[in-house]
């Protein structure tokens, strides 16, 4: 059967296969398009599936802010090399999109369509791992609201491209100061949230388990170093307020000046601007953060490969 270049051409647009593989899968069903289609996205699934069980801890994580809505998503690959892949950045980028209409869930958006496309996001995930020839994993999704005046900003750290890189923080500030003043103000606070790691934004939501647990472990350490209980106890007591201090985001000292407390910089700014700033939430992800990567013998693996 002889082959058609241009259906090899459509083929390829549409599938994001390769040359050799676009070929057979029009061989293999009489030059139709869609049968092809099909008879790769099942080639891929098999290709996806060999791959599934390697550690995707490298990627992207991307952000989209759409109104008053923002996201974050966590989209993993094995190699730092494919974050440098323009198809998967605009896979990340892509999805960031759709995971703000998906509502931030990750069952909602794997079953949501894809931009310009019939395919499930899902669908596209398998299509990519066959393509780019890596597990990639949609790992995380952070979503953040605003329903009151003010202003939803973004920072990204270690940015390889717009809106995508290693570290993501979407923030919101309600107010009803002048725009361009908030965004200032805002990039300043997301890119202190970068450097600072908080998990909390006040005291109040800071979780009691969280403190109880710190508590303990300085007790502890008190302890076998040969406090009595009830010194260490007390001890504890000023130990505890410096780890509120660490942790939780309106006590935290601004790292632009390295003196001032996030919750005095938004009372100077409400005071210059002429009305009340406050921070109504902040998400941050940190791409490959929690996920357990296996050291590896490089001479061993290069001996292995070689004995093959």
């Amino acid at each position: 059967m002889s082959l058609n270049a241009n259906l090899i051409k459509e083929l390829r647009e549409k599938s994001g296969a390769g040359m050799v593989d676009c070929k057979n899968a029009l061989l293999q069903n009489d030059n139709d398009v869609e049968k092809s289609i099909d008879w790769l996205r099942k080639k891929g699934l098999s290709v996806a599936a060999k791959k599934s069980g390697r550690v995707a801890a490298e990627g992207l994580v991307g952000v989209n802010i759409t109104n008053n809505q923002a996201c974050l998503i966590e989209i993993n690959s094995e190699t730092d090399f494919v974050s440098r892949n323009e198809q998967f950045q605009k896979f990340v980028s892509d999805c960031s999109k759709i995971a703000v209409t998906a509502n931030g869930d990750l069952k909602n958006l794997l079953n949501s369509k894809f931009i310009n496309s019939d395919n499930t996001v899902e669908d596209e995930l398998t299509k990519n791992v066959a393509t780019i020839g890596e597990n990639l994993n949609i790992r995380r999704i952070e979503k953040i609201n605003l329903d009151e005046p003010g202003i939803i900003v973004s920072y990204v750290h270690n940015s390889v491209s717009e809106n995508l890189g290693k570290i993501g923080v979407i923030l919101s500030l309600k107010s009803n100061a002048d725009k361009n003043s908030l965004e200032n103000i805002g990039k300043k606070i997301a890119m202190h949230i970068a450097a600072s790691n908080p998990i909390s934004l006040n005291l109040e939501s800071l979780d009691s388990k969280i403190i109880d647990k710190e508590k303990q472990v300085l007790i502890e350490q008190a302890i076998s170093s040969g406090k009595s209980k009830e010194i260490a106890e007390k001890m504890v007591e000023g130990r505890i307020r410096k780890f509120c201090e660490e942790v939780v985001l309106l006590e935290q000292t601004f790292v632009i000046d390295g003196k001032s407390k996030i919750k005095d910089i938004l009372k100077q700014y409400s005071t210059e601007l002429g009305a009340e700033i406050s921070i109504d939430n902040f998400k941050m992800l940190i791409l490959g953060q929690g996920i357990e990567v296996e050291e590896k013998d490089f001479a061993a693996e290069v001996a292995a490969t070689a004995n093959n």
